[in-house]
Formats: structure tokens, C-alpha cells, sequence
């Protein structure tokens, strides 16, 4: 019964997730900051970038609920619980700014999830190292991102950066905590892969 109580679960989250019924445990940062007046192309421009950072924490969830599912130690998959829960106080806070701005998450969410669950499970039955090291590279091209997002949404609006700068602080606590608990370096190969993956979620995410 634990087994299927866990798939039951398993399950639920998993369809909560990419729904967008996701629950924040933290007030989102934009809670208390004014919305400012952006016209339609900014709104859009917006809107395109939150959608994607929305489909990296549908993938985050994925990537940690795989890692912690399949770690060896209790120590590593208490860490990979722990950012998982703030990877999803990040989830509700992109969809809520998608529904302020108008507009609605990737239509590929269920596609983006299943490809992250596997590729979690896969650097997870690597060893705990390797899974950490996969979580230290995740979370380096991660607050690259974020930090490109930063220079690219409107300067006005500020609630949307409110946003992305609380998730670029808590993605280097994150790769830290990973680094910390002894994380081995991802191959180059495996580093340029993963970036070109990322490439093509971004891209195709902007738009749909």
C-alpha cells in the first residue's frame, strides 16, 4: 500500500503541476509592488517570458520529485524535497503573473513534464553525486537565464521582476546546497546537451 499510496500521489501532484494548481508555501514577491501601465507589446513580452520561466519551474518539479524519488540517501533526498518545495512556491508565482498579464502557461506543459521526470530518474540512478552534479549545472544555466530575463523584460515592470529576481537567488541556494553536499561535475558532452535541450524549451515556450 505505501507503493501505491506514493503513485497516488505521485500522480496528483504530477497533474497539479501541469494544470497549474500549484501551492506557494511563500507570499509571492510581487504581492506587495504596484502594477505598473505596460502597453500591449510590453504586456506580451512579459507574458512570453513568464511562460517560459513558468515551463523551467513545471520542469523543475519533475527533476526533483524524480531525484528525490529514486536518491540513496536520506540526507540528498531531504535536499532535493526541500528545493522542490520552493520550486513550487515559484510555480504559483509565475502562473499568477501569467493570469495578472493576461495570458496562459505552455500548451506543452504535460510534454515538457515527462521528459524532466525521465531525465531526473536517469541522473538519479546515476548516484547521488552525479544527481547533485546534474542539480549544480541545472541550476548555473538556470540564473543564467533568469539574469538574461532580467535585461529583457520591460524596465517598468517591476512585478515581474520581483519575481525572477527572488527565483535567480533561491536557484544559487540551491546549486550551493547541491555543491555542498558533494556534487561531481557534469561531463562537458552531457553540459552542452543540456544546454541545447534548454535552448529548444525556451524557444518553442515563448510562443506556445
Amino acid at each position: 500500500m505505501r507503493g501505491l499510496d506514493a503513485l497516488i500521489v505521485g500522480l496528483d501532484k504530477s497533474l497539479r503541476v501541469v494544470s497549474g494548481l500549484a501551492a506557494a508555501s511563500r507570499p509571492s514577491p510581487a504581492a506587495r509592488v504596484a502594477e505598473s501601465a505596460l502597453d500591449a507589446a510590453e504586456r506580451r513580452r512579459s507574458a512570453s517570458l513568464m511562460r517560459v520561466n513558468h515551463v523551467g519551474e513545471v520542469c523543475a518539479q519533475a527533476l526533483y520529485d524524480a531525484q528525490s524519488r529514486f536518491a540513496r540517501s536520506d540526507v540528498t533526498k531531504q535536499q532535493f524535497t526541500h528545493a522542490g518545495v520552493e520550486e513550487e512556491d515559484h510555480l504559483a508565482w509565475t502562473a499568477e503573473r501569467l493570469r495578472e498579464l493576461g495570458s496562459h502557461p505552455s500548451l506543452l506543459n504535460p510534454l515538457w513534464y515527462l521528459g524532466a521526470y525521465a531525465l531526473g530518474a536517469c541522473a538519479a540512478r546515476l548516484g547521488d553525486a552525479r544527481s547533485l552534479g546534474f542539480v549544480v549545472e541545472t541550476e548555473r544555466q538556470v540564473e543564467a537565464h533568469l539574469t538574461s530575463h532580467l535585461a529583457s523584460l520591460p524596465p517598468q515592470d517591476a512585478k515581474s521582476r520581483a519575481i525572477v529576481e527572488q527565483m535567480r537567488d533561491d536557484e544559487i541556494a540551491h546549486g550551493a546546497a547541491a555543491k555542498a553536499l558533494g556534487a561531481l561535475d557534469v561531463p562537458t558532452p552531457a553540459r552542452k546537451a543540456m544546454q541545447a535541450m534548454a535552448k529548444v524549451m525556451t524557444t518553442t515556450a515563448y510562443y506556445l
